[in-house]
């Protein structure tokens, strides 16, 4: 019964009610708005840093020590170990490519077979690193579709030769396919910092550097949530199989994939707030129009108390008011506010997130508000002299 009073009085006066709810809308599309984009966006890079193979534990020589390496031997030994679900030998270099009489710079990587398990690597056009490509050596080459591009204005280039400087001089490789990998989406991004990369056989690399260590190797966690666990069983292997100590560090990436989603989180939540502001100005619009119809309804506020209404049913039917107001121009914003945001992520290919949390929290804090801003209107309501009310 209190509802539907509440709905009817609302509507007295469509225009002051109506831009009111639009005051309410307006803030909480605002809050909905950069809350969805802000979780869909943290998504999206937990998701691009996956593909990257950030969930592997990077294996390396301590700096300070020279003496430490690594070699197949300690791949095989780290391999065995509990919480290990693949090991792959790595060695990387900044590097120049030359192609159609074009230079650019480049990221070598030397990789195995395996690549593809454990920073998600994918062939657009032709292949990937074989184990016979290993086996013997091949000047084979595995290119990123961004440097297919920027050099033939196509992405399937296989068979096309490029010549790399490795070893002191150049080498000419055989593109035996172009790869698609969650670094794509960085250097579309970063285009101008990010060079192009190139995959090649490990062994060749080591070959024609004639190295017969690696630089790295990149450790797939079986258990993410495990990983200091395992840093320390593969630091402590390694320091045991050279007889050294502290001779290798592990980078964690998954960790610092997990700060960078805190920090993402961070500037979403402050940035809602910062909207949220919106809010508190439409409560005020709230009170105001509350006010109007107090003042407008005097007469009929008396004429209730005079036959028996209580002050309860006076500020409960003013307050009921208010919320509805702040309740209809929640549900709105919210509409407009996961629309808007469902097209965007249409729009950009990003996955669309639904941040139940905060769609709960923009409803209750826009009720929260309605109640705030309508409770002096209602007191005062409720405080008239009968009366007084019916000679107004």
């Amino acid at each position: 019964m209190t509802i539907t009073k509440a709905f009817s009085n609302i509507f007295r006066a469509k225009t002051r009610s109506l831009l009111t709810i639009a005051g309410i809308a307006v803030g909480v599309f605002a809050v909905v708005l950069i809350s969805t984009v802000g979780a869909a966006g943290t998504a999206q890079v937990s998701s691009t840093l996956l593909t990257m193979g950030v969930d592997t534990l990077l294996v390396q020589s301590a700096e300070s020590t020279v003496s430490a390496t690594l070699t197949d031997s300690d791949a095989s030994e780290i391999a065995k170990l509990d919480g290990i679900s693949d090991v792959m030998p790595l060695m990387a270099s900044v590097t120049e490519a030359k192609m159609l009489d074009r230079r650019l710079d480049a990221y070598v990587w030397g990789v195995d077979k395996s690549a593809d398990r454990l920073i998600s690597l994918e062939a657009a056009h032709g292949r990937l690193i074989t184990s016979a490509d290993t086996a013997a050596r091949s000047r084979v080459c595995v290119i990123d579709e961004i440097f297919a591009l920027e050099s033939y204005g196509r992405s399937n280039i296989v068979g096309k030769k490029l010549k790399m400087y490795l070893g002191g001089k150049f080498h000419e490789f055989t593109i035996v396919g172009v790869a698609r990998s969650g670094l794509s989406t960085l250097q579309n991004m970063l285009s101008n910092i990010m060079p192009n990369f190139i995959y090649i056989p490990i062994t060749t690399m080591q070959s024609l550097c004639g190295r017969t260590t690696y630089d790295k190797l990149a450790v797939k966690l079986s258990d993410p949530n495990a990983d200091a666990a395992v840093v320390k069983r593969v630091t402590a292997r390694l320091d045991d199989l050279h007889g050294i100590k502290d001779g290798y560090k592990c980078n964690n990436l998954l960790a610092q994939k997990s700060q960078l989603n805190d920090i993402l989180s961070i500037v979403t939540t402050a940035l809602s707030l910062v909207a949220g502001i919106s809010l508190v100005v439409s409560g005020i619009s709230v009170m105001t129009t509350m006010m109007m119809s107090v003042g407008e309804r005097t007469r009929e506020i008396g004429i209730k108390k005079a036959i028996g209404a209580r002050r309860r049913d006076i500020i409960a039917e003013f307050l009921s008011e208010s919320v509805i107001m702040t309740l209809l121009g929640s549900a709105v914003g919210i509409a407009l506010g996961l629309a808007v945001s469902f097209v965007g992520c249409i729009i950009t290919g990003a996955a669309f997130v639904l941040n139940v949390s905060s769609l709960l929290i923009s409803a209750g804090a826009a009720a929260t508000i309605g109640a705030v801003f309508g409770a002096y209107p209602a007191f005062k309501a409720a405080k008239m002299n009968p009366a007084e009310a019916l000679r107004t």
